[in-house]
């Protein structure tokens, strides 16, 4: 698809109504810019990190919880029942658990 076919297509959705006039600016604006938007998943693997407050083990399921917005139990019975099929679930932990960087604490003010 050509950035013309891309212009037009958003173009005709501005007329139906579907964008709003702000909406159809900022469009515009990522097509001319040449940056190509990432996808919801490539934008959360991206955002993976293992995390630092919930977690029983490593913060894998915590961290994936986050970064695909479901509860971290959900990880943990998922990586349980690939445990118990050939020990899979145990090994992509590990391997999330040293390539998965740890998020980094936010910084909290004093309290008074």
């Amino acid at each position: 698809m050509s950035i013309a076919d891309d212009l037009t297509q958003l173009e005709e959705m501005r007329n139906r109504g579907s964008l709003s006039e702000d909406e159809f600016q900022r469009a515009k604006s990522r097509l001319f810019s040449g940056k190509p938007s990432q996808e919801p998943l490539v934008q959360s693997l991206n955002s993976l990190r293992r995390s630092t407050s919930d977690r029983w083990v490593g913060g894998v399921c915590g961290g994936l919880a986050v970064a695909f917005g479901l509860e971290a139990w959900v990880w943990r019975i998922v990586f349980t029942l690939l445990l118990c099929v050939g020990g899979t679930g145990l090994a992509i932990y590990i391997i999330l658990w040293l390539f998965v960087p740890l998020e980094t604490p936010v910084a909290r003010l004093p309290q008074h």
